[in-house]
């Protein structure tokens, strides 16, 4: 999926923070001269108060092509500038709720007498209002979407914004990204937008990145092509960090599943397979704290005495823990249940992965807690699991959890090799949708759900604030 106006311009965003400091110009503009400083800043303020559209793009151009010549230093100048001199009048924003408060005073003293001129001023200072609370650097960033090849550009300012921001915590910086990233997601509408289905056709450099990135079968595929019933979504991503935080993932899938049922229509679920990138690092957390925990108040049948301290929690079932607690101290020690696991799931080189008892014992704990994370661990009312909610927000079901599915080593840092399938059921797209959205509903399978059903009758879904 990409912008229908495409550049032919050569940018490059900022490189990462160890060597931003030493960055050169990129490759593409190698040979192109380091443009002046102060010649950049001038065409960027051409470009934001020019009013002579005939000029305009040679102007938007000078900008571009300026800004993309300078170096890091002046880069991170240049954005600070536009940051912090084209924001909005803040002084004429206080004299107008001033104007507002005092027709406020003047219709209470009314009391709804004179009641359309006092609603006239209302409308007039809203009016203003609306104008001076948009900052001046809105119309740099409406020109350049208006500009052949200016939707790349923002998108390149966006991921050098990111990247400043990524070392310094700038109020008025996080204001032009928040600014920004809005604008973007609106302009980034589906008729914005173009779907390109990938062929041999495309460009030899494009289908070398696929092969080399992606999972391609060369040989003959598993079945006929006309007898397959599922297609999976095995790679969702974006390429441009500039348009982190936008969702366009909903569109995508839909265009897609829309796109492949009229070319397959035999074709009737529609799945992907998923890392669960957080998993890991909450259980760690919640290991760690419940068997400290366990350990202050003396307790290392913790899971078996569901009394106690109201900060405890039922991280492992009484049988649970006494499978750990079995082993052989020769392949793990601990107090407890949560201890022993806690040393295992952080042993080096994940020896735990290769040892087939291990792997038996480990299991039925592992696919539970991680059907908890995934229904029930939640922030500001959503899943926890960044791409949980990526997939529920887009209208999918979480269908089934598969266990020693990912056995490469950032799959069992992140999930202990747990993997999951989200479904997309085209009746129910909208519908899941929206009650993810409106109440947080995440909707799971029967098998998924079984799980945790035990945990339901004394345990509450947990919802993270922050």
């Amino acid at each position: 999926m990409r912008p229908n106006n495409s550049t032919k311009l050569a940018f490059s965003p900022l490189p990462n923070r160890s060597r931003a400091r030493a960055m050169q110009p990129s490759s593409d503009n190698a040979n192109k001269p380091q443009r002046d400083f102060e010649h950049v800043r001038d065409s960027m303020h051409s470009a934001i108060s020019m009013n002579k559209t005939e000029v305009i793009d040679t102007v938007l151009n000078d900008f571009s092509e300026g800004y993309f010549s300078l170096c890091y230093e002046n880069r991170r100048r240049l954005l600070l500038v536009l940051a912090k001199e084209y924001d909005l009048n803040r002084t004429q924003v206080c004299e107008l709720i001033k104007q507002y408060l005092g027709v406020l005073g003047e219709e209470a003293q009314s009391a709804g007498h004179e009641e359309d001129g006092v609603l006239g001023s209302f409308y007039r200072i809203e009016r203003n209002l609306r104008h001076a609370l948009k900052p001046m650097y809105e119309g740099l960033f409406e020109r350049l979407n208006m500009h052949p090849g200016g939707l790349k550009v923002l998108t390149s300012l966006r991921a050098d914004i990111l990247s400043i921001l990524a070392e310094e915590n700038i109020a008025s910086l996080r204001a032009l990204d928040s600014y920004l990233k809005e604008k973007l997601g609106t302009w980034l509408s589906p008729a914005a937008l173009e779907l390109h289905q990938i062929t041999w056709d495309d460009p030899a450099s494009l289908l070398e990145k696929i092969v080399a990135y992606e999972e391609v079968l060369w040989d003959d595929p598993p079945i006929p092509e006309c007898e397959a019933t599922c297609a999976l979504f095995y790679s969702i991503s974006s390429t441009q960090r500039g348009l982190a935080g936008i969702n366009l993932g909903k569109f995508l899938i839909k265009r897609v599943i829309t796109l492949v049922k009229r070319d397959m229509p035999h074709i009737s679920t529609f799945a992907t397979i998923s890392p669960i990138p957080g998993f890991i690092q909450w259980l760690l957390s919640k290991l760690a704290s419940q068997s400290k925990l366990a350990e202050v108040n003396d307790i290392s049948q913790s899971s078996a005495d569901r009394s106690g301290s109201a900060f405890r929690e039922n991280i492992l079932e009484p049988e649970e823990e006494k499978a750990l607690m079995d082993l052989s101290e020769e392949f793990v020690a601990g107090k407890n249940g949560m201890e022993r696991m806690l040393n295992l799931l952080t042993s080096k080189n994940h020896e735990w992965s290769n040892f087939a008892p291990l792997l038996s014992i480990l299991k039925t704990p592992l696919l539970r807690l991680c059907a908890r994370y995934l229904l029930q661990e939640k922030k500001r009312g959503k899943a926890l699991d960044s791409v949980a909610n990526f997939h529920l927000q887009n209208g999918a079901m979480i269908e089934r959890i598969n266990w020693m599915a990912d056995r490469s080593e950032n799959g069992l840092h992140q999930s202990a090799g747990i993997m999951v399938n989200y479904v997309y059921r085209l009746e129910n797209i909208e519908e899941y949708a929206q009650s993810y959205f409106s109440t947080g509903q995440i909707h799971a399978s029967d098998d998924v759900c079984r799980y945790v059903e035990p945990l339901n009758e004394h345990q509450p879904a947990t919802d993270k604030r922050g």
